[in-house]
């Protein structure tokens, strides 16, 4: 999962040709790191087994042509590739491909979703996961999602919403506000760089707007704990965005005090809400 904050709105064409001209880019999480690879780790375990079964029961099979943005370390596409045989196809992009390996009915690219064009009216189905978020431009990317799909096709997009996260039980009221300190910071770095960390509460209204119909809301909340990849992915975040925390006012030993709290047994928070929402491209009118 990586993104990159434009200074200019993308416009749609019909041939999708990738930009080269990233160097400005400064993405809120980058691949091809240690910390790139243990980020993926986690984002697979804790939320495919939320992604996964919501497509499988769309139907998704042989001969479905399938687009995956910000596929990150490659689970979802992967396993769309798996499904899709024989016939079909999966295009997995992202900003940065180091952590993506191509394979049957597999193929990677780099792509930079806010820049560069996709082509319309080419896919059954559109998957993002915890991407549009991160981009400033998130109304325009959505519209040019819709656009790559074939009329009748659909768009998955998984987001989480970081506005309600509480602990729930830690050792005292100091380990208590260092934790929610944390939370605050992380949600302000990432404001800093033009997301909106709250955003997935509105992906629903967003997607109607965009056209969709057959609009399908599915909500997921959990506790976070020592052995709870959720929880893991957390702690990744205090090493990954290790800068970015410190802009905000953390500092090493915080992070250092942070990760042992996360890491006590007893330690119990709620989950971000995290938001699968499923909506289709309006089939053509029949003549």
């Amino acid at each position: 999962m990586s993104q990159t904050s434009p200074d200019t709105v993308p416009q749609p064409s019909d041939a999708w040709q990738p930009s080269h001209s990233r160097e400005a880019a400064r993405a809120v999480f980058t691949n091809g790191t240690a910390n790139s690879r243990d980020q993926h780790r986690c984002l697979a375990a804790a939320y495919d087994p939320v992604t996964l079964p919501r497509l499988a029961a769309v139907g998704v099979g042989p001969g479905w042509r399938c687009l995956e943005i910000g596929a990150g370390g490659g689970s979802v596409s992967r396993w769309l590739a798996d499904r899709v045989a024989p016939g079909g196809s999966v295009l997995a992009t992202d900003l940065d491909t180091r952590d993506l390996a191509p394979g049957p009915c597999l193929e990677v690219a780099a792509l930079d979703v806010t820049r560069d064009p996709i082509p319309e009216g080419a896919y059954d189905l559109v998957v993002a996961r915890l991407v549009l978020q991160h981009l400033p431009f998130r109304d325009t990317v959505l519209h040019k999602l819709v656009s790559a799909l074939k009329p009748g096709g659909l768009l998955q997009i998984d987001e989480i919403d970081a506005s309600y996260e509480p602990p729930l039980l830690t050792p005292d009221t100091q380990a208590e506000a260092l934790y929610v300190r944390f939370l605050e910071a992380k949600a302000a770095a990432l404001r800093a760089a033009g997301g909106d960390p709250c955003w997935a509460r509105k992906v629903p209204a967003a997607m109607r707007a965009a056209g969709l119909t057959a609009l399908d809301v599915h909500l997921h909340i959990g506790v976070r704990h020592a052995q709870d990849p959720g929880l893991g992915l957390q702690l990744n975040h205090t090493r990954n965005l290790r800068d970015r925390l410190k802009e905000q006012g953390m500092t090493d030993d915080d992070l250092d005090r942070v990760r042992v709290l996360m890491r006590d047994p007893s330690f119990r928070a709620a989950s971000s809400v995290f938001y699968s929402v499923q909506g289709r491209r309006p089939a053509e009118a029949r003549p």
